[in-house]
């Protein structure tokens, strides 16, 4: 059996952890993803999936994974830059490049790695990224990793975002890092201000559009087309494809310089296994329904919509956000918790986010829809929530 010198004080953290209201659990689920699930023996309607679309068990990515999964097998067997990139990884970067607008792609394995690179490939010591305070903890895993020098600014508060880059003047190579969408608030980036402020301060811009992409801009084609408008010119673009595609994998949309500079120089690229082809393979038949299908989309807006105004009805605690992330404050980690265990009693399954996930006093129950809830499901969960005494 394997130990640590320092198995003692392990076990004294974690009994700690407990003790706060903080410890976490993986969960069983038994059966696909969807929003009625079974964990753990039991069954749910489940508002704790980033599934936005319903698509992670769709007739037509199943097929094309299987179809994929008969030609090439599963396995991709090496790195991108042996013999691991296939044909349906090639046919994929194509189909993004044109979706997203920009010149050349590069896929991934998850959507942490496509961070790392981004920022670790392209950022060295004594450069600098200022990123947003609520930002997903892999973009600042990959400031750390690429050993440039990391500043904050107060979330989406472009007051302070500038007095950042004032402090930076005299750094030739500033990158501003934000999420798109952010996945624990909903709410989405000051796009405009940010790029304007970039501009004006010769920074570079990158942008994680992990909850955007597929949920908000025409065609799903996310925060960057949803402000397109009011931007000149595209940011660098990561997207990840286990949200609204229902898939897994990730990806980086930039000029072929930058694509290229990335191809060179991004560990999480270079030194780690292709994803499966038939993963490629489902992801863009997932791309084509998203880009053809408005209907999920429609479906998706419309339970929103219904979720907020039934808890501004009901005097519950909801955030600034009209995407399908919809959080509940709670302010309390033990209770927090108590109010999932008792959702969950009413066959609800929501996430319940505690630090350090968020902020001190700022639990939550994290609230996710999907175009596959139904109006009733919807219901269910008002009416669990209005039983629950949540507020």
């Amino acid at each position: 059996m394997a130990q640590l010198p320092w198995h003692k004080s392990l076990q004294q953290a974690l009994v700690q952890r407990q003790t706060d209201g903080l410890y976490r659990y993986p969960r069983l689920r038994q059966g696909p993803q969807g929003v009625n699930v079974k964990v753990d023996g039991q069954a749910f309607i489940s508002f704790c999936s980033n599934d936005y679309l319903g698509l992670a068990n769709h007739p037509e990515v199943v097929k094309a994974f299987q179809k994929a999964a008969d030609q090439e097998g599963v396995g991709s067997g090496a790195a991108h830059l042996l013999t691991g990139h296939s044909q349906y990884h090639h046919e994929l970067e194509m189909a993004l490049a044109a979706f997203t607008g920009q010149q050349k792609v590069m896929t991934f394995a998850t959507g942490y790695m496509a961070n790392l690179a981004v920022i670790d490939g392209l950022m060295n010591r004594g450069d600098v990224v200022i990123q947003d305070k609520l930002n997903h903890a892999s973009l600042l895993d990959g400031s750390r990793l690429s050993q440039a020098t990391l500043y904050r600014y107060a979330h989406n508060d472009m007051a302070s975002l500038h007095q950042r880059l004032h402090q930076t003047a005299n750094i030739e190579r500033k990158l501003i890092v934000s999420d798109g969408v952010f996945s624990m608030d909903g709410d989405m980036v000051a796009l405009p201000e940010l790029m304007a402020l970039a501009k004006q301060h010769h920074a570079g811009v990158v942008i994680d559009d992990a909850h955007g992409l597929g949920v908000v801009g025409d065609a799903g084609k996310g925060t960057l087309q949803y402000f397109a408008d009011q931007i000149a010119e595209k940011p660098i673009l990561v997207g990840t494809f286990g949200k609204a595609f229902g898939t897994a994998g990730a990806f980086i949309a930039a000029d072929e310089l930058i694509i290229e500079t990335l191809t060179q120089h991004a560990r999480s690229y270079i030194y780690t296994t292709a994803p499966p082809p038939a993963i490629a393979a489902a992801t863009l038949a997932a791309l084509q329904i998203n880009q053809h299908d408005d209907a999920y989309r429609q479906r998706l807006q419309a339970r929103i919509e219904q979720f907020r105004q039934g808890a501004s009805q009901l005097g519950l605690k909801i955030m600034a956000s009209q995407t399908a992330i919809q959080p509940i404050l709670i302010g309390d980690d033990k209770q927090a918790l108590k109010l999932g265990q008792q959702l969950e009693e009413h066959g609800i399954l929501t996430g319940v986010i505690r630090p350090p996930t968020v902020p001190k006093n700022t639990a939550r129950l994290r609230i996710t829809l999907s175009a596959a809830h139904t109006e009733v499901q919807v219901n269910q969960l008002l009416s669990a929530l209005e039983q629950c005494h949540v507020h």
